[in-house]
């Protein structure tokens, strides 16, 4: 009879995979049938499958790899969904916590090990800068519900590097006392290398993103770029003495400007890390905790006890201590405090460090009681923490649906259309409504592409099929439908027109043309019809490079606005525009019109990055064209002919661009109006609007000649 233990544990590379893979795709389904959350059953499973466990996966060099990989897109992903406008608004706050969750925890658990345990003062130091520290394992809970934005999510996430920051320093001054480098030149080197690393970094990391981004558009390409920036991060950070997880945090924050939270390689770059990476590194946590210790005496359990429950309570009371000196609502400490709690391994790799130190030759810092005791005490803390979490988490979820809240304008059913021509600039334009889409909004983006019914009409919706099956594609890659439509007409602007009541569509972003010989007319071919022939929100858009390089935006706005019927609506998408690109918008306007731009900014966007500038005139555009640069992007709100808004000053506006704003990115938004246009022939109204009058033109041809 065949022995089945002989083949066991599993040591060739392909079968291991396989089984993490299974793992990876059964823990989920069974914890949910349990009511246990994910991450538990993943660290369970480690624990199952692991030497500790049933033995039937060697712990081989792929765990370390992918384990260590882990870690770092755990602490990458964290900083990269931070809201970085919230973390410069409450430094306070950040560090106030951070200092809490770092000395209450580490003061509870070395008196707990010095009376209780009996630990040397080295040791108890070691074990509290340990607690001290914590990892962001329930973090993927976050993102699950997410709440990744939350001010208790934002606030636990930096405190998290601020404590873990402070451990490592101490931890480091424990070992340097024992190798007698504890001189002013060894502090005064180690504090020189971070600092020159932290500067090296956000000089360098910036300026390579926004080269590589502006060049290269491929998805792939930019994927590998990002976690080149990681990991280059992440070593350069060991190479100062620092562990790697700071230099994945780091990454994360430089590159938090450069990667909306709603594009595609965000979506990449989430699925990688929470389909693979995590979950490898999850396992390998659980495949180091040996269970069978709980049945081999008291003394690693009381061990275990008193360093999980002191270390704990420290957290716990930091929590909920920062969360009433912050005024927020209990929920928000439940969450501070199930993000913070969790020991990983961070924690083994801090203990590791220690059992390097003896005390006397033969004799380590670091005794194998305490670490099993450590290790148990992980999987304990892994537990509280993400259960913790996903409780904090359901609480928030219930607690925001209940919140009362005004009826946001402008938010409504929406439908974006897309016109797409240009295979070099549909992808920017699909980018573009994607960062304008309202996230809760269920409805899907169209891509168009109209062809003139001549001779090539069959090559050129071919051409057209391929395009929109592309972007159709890029569209699913960031978890959004995208219908698609390739239509026949005689006139472009008419084929938009009848696509964009047919789809009912709520608004049309369409390209402006860059290409001289397709039309001598700034408007394009069919731009002026277009507009003049609907009354819905209009927006064209004329972008030189990839949005996520664009540094700021400006916004003109002309007097009396306000009282055109889709003034919330512009405004609202430009707002959702500058949140996700987290880019600095500058509002130029009459002074009557600022203030309700202000106040609606105040109430719906509060995180959002404004300022405000008096623009007496229209004349002031020259004014304003001086202070663009290339990486600005530039939107005028227009109007249309004998609307509120609309000044003989705008009739100019096509010359003005041409003449001020010739290189740079320019967004023209035409507002919604009242009723459909030219729906009806009527005598009281034109049927088209060229772009110039007879005497327009007879006035340019006199002005030229004389």
């Amino acid at each position: 009879m065949t022995n089945l233990a002989s083949y066991f544990p599993i040591t060739d590379p392909t079968l291991i995979f396989f089984v993490v893979m299974l793992i990876i795709l059964f823990a989920p389904i069974i914890m949910g049938k349990l009511r246990i959350p994910h991450i538990i059953g993943m660290v369970l499973a480690g624990v199952a499958v692991g030497k500790y466990g049933f033995n039937i996966l060697a712990r081989d060099d792929s765990f370390e790899l992918f384990g260590k990989v882990g870690l770092y897109y755990i602490m990458f992903l964290a900083s990269l969904e931070m809201d970085m406008e919230g973390v410069k608004r409450n430094k306070g706050r950040f560090l106030g916590f951070g200092l809490l969750t770092f000395a209450l925890p580490l003061v509870l658990t070395y008196f707990a090990s010095i009376s209780l345990l009996h630990y040397s003062v080295f040791a108890s130091l070691l074990l509290g800068c340990l607690m001290a520290s914590n990892t962001l394992i329930a973090y993927p809970i976050v993102g699950r519900y997410g709440l990744q934005r939350k001010p208790s999510v934002t606030l636990s996430v930096g405190s998290s590097m601020i404590s873990l920051l402070m451990a490592l320093v101490a931890l480091t001054a424990i070992v340097a006392s024992y190798g007698g480098e504890t001189s002013v030149w060894f502090w005064l080197l180690f504090v020189g290398k971070f600092v020159g690393y932290c500067v090296a970094m956000f000089l360098l990391i910036p300026r390579f993103t926004r080269w590589f981004l502006r060049r290269y558009s491929d998805a792939v390409m930019q994927f590998i770029f990002v976690m080149s920036m990681l990991f280059m991060s992440a070593a350069a950070s060991e190479a100062v003495g620092l562990e790697g997880i700071i230099g994945a945090f780091v990454a994360g924050i430089i590159l938090n400007r450069y990667i909306p939270h709603v594009s595609p390689l965000m979506n990449r770059i989430e699925f990688i890390g929470n389909a693979l990476f995590i979950p490898y590194f999850l396992i390998g946590v659980g495949m180091l905790i040996n269970v069978r210790l709980l049945f081999e005496g008291s003394t690693i359990i009381i061990a275990m006890l008193v360093i999980a429950g002191f270390g704990t309570l420290g957290k716990a009371i930091a929590a909920y201590t920062a969360a009433s000196m912050f005024r927020l609502p209990k929920s928000s400490g439940n969450m501070m405090f199930g993000l913070t709690s969790a020991h990983a391994a961070g924690a083994i790799a801090m203990l590791m460090i220690g059992m390097r130190v003896e005390l006397e030759p033969g004799k380590p810092l670091v005794t194998d009681d305490m670490l099993n005791s450590v290790v148990l005490m992980i999987l304990v803390t892994c537990i509280i923490s993400t259960m913790m979490t996903e409780r904090a988490a359901q609480q928030i979820t219930l607690r925001d649906r209940e919140m009362p809240s005004d009826d946001k304008p402008a938010t409504a059913e929406e439908k974006i259309l897309i016109p797409l021509k240009y295979p070099e600039y549909a992808q920017r334009l699909v980018n573009l409504a994607m960062l304008m889409r309202n996230p809760k909004n269920t409805t899907q983006l169209v891509g168009l592409n109209v062809v003139y019914d001549d001779d090539d009409m069959q090559r050129n919706m071919e051409k057209g099929s391929q395009l929109l099956e592309r972007m159709a594609q890029y569209s699913a890659s960031a978890d959004m439908t995208m219908q698609t439509q390739v239509r026949v007409a005689a006139n472009i602007a008419n084929g938009i027109r009848h696509a964009f009541k047919e789809f009912r569509a709520t608004d049309i972003i369409i390209g402006m043309h860059m290409h001289p010989e397709v039309s001598q007319k700034f408007w394009g071919a069919f731009h002026q019809s277009l507009f003049n022939g609907l009354n819905s929100q209009i927006i064209m858009a004329r972008l030189n490079q990839p949005l996520a390089t664009i540094r700021r935006i400006k916004v003109a706005v002309p007097s009396r606005a306000q009282f055109e019927p889709g003034f919330y609506r512009w405004l609202e998408r430009l707002s959702r525009l500058a949140c996700n690109m987290e880019c600095h918008t500058e509002f130029h306007g009459r002074s009557d019109t600022l203030p309700l731009i202000a106040d609606y900014i105040r109430h719906y966007h509060p995180t959002m990055r404004c300022s405000f500038t008096e623009m007496t005139h229209w004349n002031e555009m020259p004014h304003i064209a001086e202070s663009i640069q290339k990486d600005h992007l530039f939107v005028v709100v227009t109007a249309r002919k004998g609307t509120v808004s609309f000044k003989n000053a705008l009739e100019h506006l096509p010359e003005e661009i041409k003449h001020h704003f010739s290189g740079s990115n320019i967004m023209i938004i035409f507002p919604d109006q009242h009723g459909d246009a030219m729906d009806e022939m009527t005598f009281a109204q034109p049927q088209h609007t060229e772009d110039q009058s007879a005497y327009e033109a007879i006035g340019k041809w006199i002005k030229k000649k004389f």
